[in-house]
């Protein structure tokens, strides 16, 4: 029986020392360079966050935060049906909690949105007169920019104003105030904090189409004399689609305006849409029962995996070789999980977006741009 014992003994602290072998494995591995130093030389690496993350409430995802990502934007908080529901009402709880999280990790702060047809203040769809729009929304300007002045450091000043094809989307600000609206809200956020930075975001930016509409509106108000300091290109992109060289044209003419190009929203669809539609409005719905449009309810393929691991990998080194341009890129969301594309434009899809997993595991399209760097010292 003593002999037993103690080889049961020796056996049982092997399995522990194994044990701990691994961990200490899974810890260097989880200590090893993040996203932001790999490319601290080339540009910001930020992330969007919801009302969870930004109040701290998981441990596991504020680890990941802070270990891999050196810029923040609200995802929500910041719009104005949440920030300021109602003429006389701002709530300042969750923005407040933003900055501080972003002050305490050193963390560059892209304010989002100012002015946005999208997730509106019902006051706002209720005003026809052009005086009264002007007083509201210099009001609306002045007390969020004014009160993250200094701390903000760029504003998504306004947000998804042009359609498809060009033209200027029809909104309240373009019925009350006409295409004026842009410079106003521009001028009124450079008046509130002379040193922020301003900037137009939009999606479909690299449709042909859509940039000479972009490329028109920023010309305009530079002729005006207003101050434009960069351009945000969403990139809700799918494997496929907008090509690597209808996303260059892009970043090359934006760039010839004399302005910053930000990459933001970044997220890469690896699910069909339907019936071609293309483009990014939240407000865009269909239905269907149709399986192929949620091909991947459980888990993503490893070849899909690997699909989306070389579009990253190739949308990256476009990024690195216009370094001189890019300012910062954005990831819409932390983890799958959070994404907006799991519900949107059909509900109960499952999508396979971002570079980390349901469960905060880093997947092989994190490690492709870890290795792209690597690779490239």
């Amino acid at each position: 029986m003593k002999n037993v014992s103690h080889y049961f003994a020796l056996f049982l602290s092997l399995l522990i020392l194994n044990s701990c072998e691994q961990k200490k494995e899974e810890v260097e591995k989880d200590n090893s360079v993040g996203l932001k130093d790999a490319y601290k030389e080339d540009f910001l690496i930020g992330v969007a966050l919801n009302a969870s993350q930004i109040e701290e409430q998981d441990s596991i995802q504020n680890k990941l935060i802070s270990g891999e990502f050196n810029s923040v934007t609200p995802e929500n908080v910041m719009k104005s049906l949440l920030i300021h529901p109602n003429k006389d009402t701002y709530n300042f709880d969750l923005p407040d909690k933003l900055v501080a999280l972003a002050e305490k990790n050193e963390m560059h702060i892209q304010g989002h949105t100012l002015v946005w047809h999208s997730q509106l203040s019902p006051f706002f769809k209720e005003i026809s007169d052009s005086t009264a729009m002007v007083e509201v929304l210099k009001d609306h300007i002045n007390t969020i920019v004014g009160r993250y002045k200094g701390k903000i450091d760029a504003w998504d000043v306004v947000n998804e104003a042009l359609n498809d094809d060009g033209t200027l989307r029809k909104t309240v600000f373009l019925d009350v105030l006409g295409e004026d609206y842009l410079s106003l809200a521009f001028n009124l956020t450079q008046k509130a904090d002379p040193e922020v930075e301003l900037f137009y975001n939009d999606y479909s930016m690299t449709n042909p189409n859509k940039r000479a509409g972009a490329i028109r509106i920023i010309k305009r108000m530079q002729e005006q004399g207003v101050r434009v300091d960069g351009i945000g290109m969403q990139g809700h992109w799918d494997l496929n689609s907008p090509s690597i060289e209808e996303i260059e044209t892009s970043i090359v003419q934006y760039a010839e305006l004399g302005i910053k190009v930000d990459i933001t929203e970044l997220d890469v669809s690896v699910i069909p849409m339907p019936w071609d539609f293309s483009g990014a409005d939240v407000n865009v719905k269909f239905e269907s029962t149709d399986p192929t449009m949620n091909p991947y309810p459980k888990q993503l393929p490893d070849s899909i995996q690997d699909q989306l691991a070389k579009r990253y990998e190739d949308i990256f080194k476009l990024f690195l070789k216009h370094k001189d341009k890019i300012n910062r890129v954005t990831f819409w969301g932390v983890n799958d999980g959070n994404s907006w594309k799991n519900d949107w434009p059909i509900e109960g899809r499952t999508n396979y977006p971002l570079l980390f997993d349901r469960n905060n595991k880093k997947k092989k399209a994190y490690h492709s741009l870890i290795k792209l760097k690597s690779d490239s010292k």
